[in-house]
């Protein structure tokens, strides 16, 4: 019957064809729908048995192999810029943003980290930072009850690994021997970016030890991750490679570039309800978050900047009571984890040494 109608010559025809036409032979509904569903099953997996995949397939995939290749440290940097802003003081201290703390954080420990760790690349920064903001989620949360149990370095975990101190919390850290991020392309050489829009795996950077270097990058050690593996750390083993190649837990500059990216939204004005809000689409959306953050590390940049006369060490200790003084306001307790707020430049402004 099927052949009278001519949907039997493959079943993509049969998978092409209407609903009307199947049930044309098919007279219940069900049924019909069951054998054009059938077909269109076969001939997807038809389809990625041939090596036709979908445009969304091979986009995953194109994705997967630039994030698998290792990149130049040079331009994994280059990779990881972060939004730039020459917003004079006018405009920043009539810039309100909405957010929550953790991003604000993350904020002010990597440019924090400009200032008290100059040596470090920005990657390393994005990492430290993170490990700032996942240490300090992970003692709150316990605070507040919402965790149980004791923090991976209380048990133990890291035990033997170097530790340096961001805004007033012990961070253990990795050393990236032999990284050397600070070459610039050369003039009529091509960039090593340009194939690519995707952020590079910068975890492909980890080196066995044997390398020398001075001052190395740093990487922060995620040991809550590590203790939910299977392989112990010991002491000195920071050069040991996992089986995808990027070695122990770490905090990753990608991920916490990308949190940055989309944590600061506008404050939304002020309408009425004859007039609700029109919906932006999601390119501007984003565009705009991407200027906030340009602006808040902006306003941070202005702040730091003033108090370059302290040592390393005593502004990394009045970091962490600045953050306080401009965080958004959140209900007290569990109520209030997570919850979003206001944060007003102007406040960050205001934390610059009065001259």
């Amino acid at each position: 019957m099927l052949r009278q109608v001519d949907l039997w010559s493959s079943s993509d025809s049969l998978a092409k064809s209407s609903i009307t036409a199947i049930q044309a032979i098919f007279t219940d509904e069900k049924l019909a729908k069951q054998v054009l569903s059938a077909a269109k099953r076969v001939t997807k997996k038809r389809g990625l048995e041939t090596g036709e995949a979908s445009s969304e397939s091979l986009a995953k995939r194109k994705k997967t192999m630039s994030m698998g290749d290792a990149a130049t440290p040079a331009a994994i940097e280059k990779s990881l810029a972060l939004p730039e802003s020459n917003a004079d003081e006018e405009e920043l201290a009539k810039t309100i943003l909405h957010t929550n703390r953790a991003p604000l954080v993350l904020a002010f420990a990597t440019k924090l980290l400009e200032f008290t760790m100059p040596s470090q690349p920005l990657s390393s920064r994005l990492s430290l930072a993170q490990a700032v903001v996942s240490t300090n989620a992970r003692t709150k949360a316990l605070s507040l009850g919402i965790e149980k149990g004791t923090s991976a370095e209380d048990d133990g975990w890291g035990q033997g690994q170097p530790k340096i101190r961001v805004m007033g919390r012990d961070i253990k850290v990795m050393k990236r021997w032999g990284y050397e991020w600070k070459g610039k392309f050369e003039e009529g050489a091509k960039d090593p970016t340009a194939e690519s829009s995707d952020a590079m795996d910068s975890q492909k950077t980890l080196k066995q030890e044997g390398d020398t270097d001075d001052e190395p990058a740093l990487w922060g050690l995620d040991l809550e991750a590590l203790r939910s593996s299977i392989s112990p750390l010991v002491s000195g083993a920071q050069g040991a490679q996992g089986a995808n190649g990027s070695g122990l837990p770490i905090y990753t500059a990608q991920s916490a570039r990308a949190y940055l990216l989309k944590s600061f939204a506008s404050v939304p004005s002020p309408t009425d309800d004859a007039s609700p809000p029109k919906k932006q689409s999601a390119t501007v959306l984003k565009a705009e978050k991407e200027r906030n953050l340009g602006l808040i590390l902006r306003a941070l940049d202005l702040a730091f900047q003033s108090w370059t006369m302290l040592s390393r060490e005593e502004l990394d200790r009045r970091a962490w009571a600045w953050y306080v003084a401009v965080r958004p306001e959140v209900e007290n307790g569990v109520a209030g984890w997570g919850g979003r707020g206001e944060v007003k430049l102007s406040q960050i402004l205001n934390l610059r040494r009065k001259v």
